[in-house]
């Protein structure tokens, strides 16, 4: 009651105000018109809006009113950023270099050996794919701490795409790589034209929340996949369903486990868990989780070949082959179907690799204060796929684990990836005859303790309190991958993230405002609910651009608010609404539907004597607006820089009826 008291005096008091200006129009305070622009040359606009969706960041900047050699220098420089880097760099940058390449070359040995069994290729593709690319990205990329590698996603996503297209990797393992090789080919082809044709901004749309619960149930089936070696089970279902993989455990349960590679199992997952504990707990002791791996490795390896328990049934890995990478040019395919099946698995994979790689660079790019041109890194790691494919290596991409451990080695250039790719040549060539012994339970480990921090609760969490509609995709993501298949997980998540965007954009938020006491300010009464409806008019503000595809909704909503009004003016005895006032500052941008829209209303308004006014269209918007003489229609003096305005211009009128 006091509350309507309230908005009446107020109501009486902006009325004498505006009738005493009515009196006296010399002391009426100046309205400003709204502002048409410019007219804009028609190539300078296409060229302006092309500029800015794909050049926002001005690459050519620096090549302006610069002579011809040095143009050509800089052109180098952009293709190879180590160029400019490397001219500054020094002896003390290597020594972080150095022990950073070492701690991360020390925990990918180990991690390229088991992720390589994800993706069903023999272990030294894992090694060959830590070897090529890493020195190609190196001279190529423009993160200071992205560590190059296989990753334990890319290779489930691979293996698991690749094994529905050959049902056999073993029985026809040429074939299979061969397969490989070419989406690899294709997926560093698609990684450059993306870079090239500046279309970074496509891997935006999978939204994080879809990320994140791709991201854990990728997690959750890796280490559900990797029971099978830390149970010592030799028959194993080859669907990475939950559902098959826990039947596929428990009906080998009286027969097929091996309790000593079990006890190996959980003796080392405990010590690397341990490891990663007291890492956490002490960020300078950040070198005993990366070396951790290694040492298990050592350890389980020297343990099997004095116990000699490969006899007792522990699975081992029995032979990696010797010597660096061969060439693999001759095998992939160019033609056929298995063309066709590589490059639908290259895109695939390739968009995933990239999505990991450039959230990764931007996180340490932001910590060490630095830019990243995210176009670049995908040329750099197209680039590196493209070689890597033609030198037997499969998809690589940025590692989150082995890039946290690279920057907090003090890595201080992608130097540390050379020094990496050096160690993991040495391996290659001298010591891999020793992992012959090196079970299979501790590559599991290796990889559950790897995969474990891709389920991030936290970021559910947060998602959960923040938006509704953002956890469903995140979970729908989540259970995709858990309960169906990576491919599944994978297409649920893409296309919660395009449902999600199109409901924006054809549902847009409307709201009412209402005027804040003793201001000119008007606001969403649901936001303040100590503002203040006008009498007589109904002010919307429409949150979006009206495009076709919402034009007729924000149409049919405004309408829906107003016959809502009359309702409860009519209930309430105030004077009935004369005005509906849209303010448009949000509206960036109207098409010929959306102005379409904007005349049915206006005639829908006529026949219910209700005028409709306009509040500060902005440039692109008033633009149209008198192009299509929708502005001479409703009349320019219905259109107002700001709802006071606008609310000022209503209100003597609306005097003239009540009084």
């Amino acid at each position: 009651m006091s509350s309507a008291v309230h908005s009446t005096e107020e109501y009486d008091m902006d009325i004498r105000s505006l009738s005493s200006s009515h009196r006296h129009p010399q002391d009426a305070p100046y309205v400003h018109k709204v502002g048409l622009p410019p007219k804009q040359n028609l190539f300078k606009e296409f060229k302006a809006t092309v500029k800015e969706t794909f050049f926002a960041d001005d690459p050519l900047r620096s090549f302006k009113d610069q002579p011809r050699s040095k143009k050509f220098i800089l052109g180098l420089q952009a293709i190879f950023p180590i160029l400019e880097w490397g001219r500054s760099y020094s002896f003390a940058k290597f020594r972080g270099d150095l022990i950073a390449g070492l701690t991360i070359a020390s925990l990918c040995i180990p991690q390229d050996i088991g992720y390589a069994k994800l993706a069903n290729l023999d272990p030294q593709y894992g090694l060959y794919s830590s070897f090529v690319p890493p020195l190609i990205y190196a001279f190529m990329g423009s993160s200071r701490d992205i560590a190059i590698g296989p990753v334990a996603v890319v290779s489930l996503l691979l293996g698991t795409l690749l094994q529905s297209e050959i049902a056999d990797p073993v029985a026809n393992a040429a074939e299979y790589r061969r397969l490989a090789f070419t989406a690899t080919f294709f997926a560093g082809i698609t990684q450059v034209t993306l870079g090239f044709l500046r279309l970074g901004f496509l891997i935006d749309f999978l939204s994080h929340a879809a990320i994140v619960g791709f991201m854990g149930g990728a997690a959750i089936t890796i280490a559900l996949q990797q029971l099978k070696g830390f149970l010592g089970i030799k028959k194993f279902t080859k669907k990475t369903d939950i559902v098959s993989v826990m039947h596929s455990v428990f009906a080998s349960a009286h027969h097929g486990w091996n309790w000593q590679t079990i006890v190996m199992g959980v003796s080392l997952l405990s010590f690397l868990l341990f490891a990663k504990y007291i890492g956490k707990k002490n960020k300078k002791l950040f070198w005993v989780p990366a070396i951790a791996p290694l040492i298990s490795v050592i350890l389980s390896t020297f343990f099997v070949y004095i116990t000699r328990a490969d006899k007792d049934g522990v699975q081992i890995v029995k032979h990696i082959e010797k010597g660096i990478n061969p060439s693999s040019v001759n095998q992939i395919y160019f033609s056929g179907d298995h063309m066709l099946k590589g490059v639908r698995i290259g895109i695939v994979a390739a968009m995933i690799a990239l999505t990991e790689a450039i959230a990764i660079g931007r996180t340490f790019a932001a910590m060490k204060d630095y830019q990243l041109d995210g176009n670049k890194e995908m040329v750099a790691l197209g680039a590196m796929n493209i070689v890597g494919s033609m030198t037997s290596c499969y998809v690589a991409t940025g590692s989150f684990s082995r890039s946290a451990v690279n920057f907090m080695s003090g890595c201080q250039t992608a130097v540390s990836n050379i020094v990496m790719s050096i160690v993991v040549f040495l391996t290659l060539q001298f010591i891999t005859p020793l992992f012959k012994y090196t079970p299979s339970a501790v590559l599991s480990a290796i990889i559950i303790s790897a995969v474990i921090g891709l389920v991030d609760y936290d970021a559910a969490y947060l998602i959960w309190k923040i938006d509704k509609f953002d956890f469903v995709a995140c979970m729908g993501a989540f259970f995709g991958v858990v309960f169906v298949s990576v491919e599944i997980g994978l297409l649920i998540a893409v296309s919660i993230s395009f449902f999600k965007l199109l409901l924006q954009v054809t549902r847009p938020r409307t709201a009412i405002l209402g005027k804040l006491p003793r201001t000119a300010v008007y606001r969403n009464i649901l936001q303040y609910p100590e503002a203040t409806k006008v009498p007589g008019v109904l002010i919307v503000r429409v949150d979006s651009a009206i495009y076709f595809s919402n034009s007729n909704y924000i149409k049919e909503r405004i309408l829906r608010w107003l016959i809502d009004e009359e309702e409860l003016v009519n209930k309430s005895g105030q004077p009935k609404i004369q005005f509906l006032i849209v303010e448009m500052s949000p509206v960036t941008d109207i098409d010929t539907s959306g102005i379409h829209a904007l005349e049915e209303l206006y005639r829908s308004l006529q026949k219910r004597e209700i005028q409709l006014i306009l509040a500060n269209p902005g440039p692109v918007v008033i633009d149209k607006l008198h192009a299509s003489d929708f502005a001479q229609l409703i009349g320019e003096d219905k259109i107002f820089l700001t709802v006071a305005n606008a609310v000022a211009a209503c209100s003597p009128k609306l005097m003239v009826e009540v009084v």
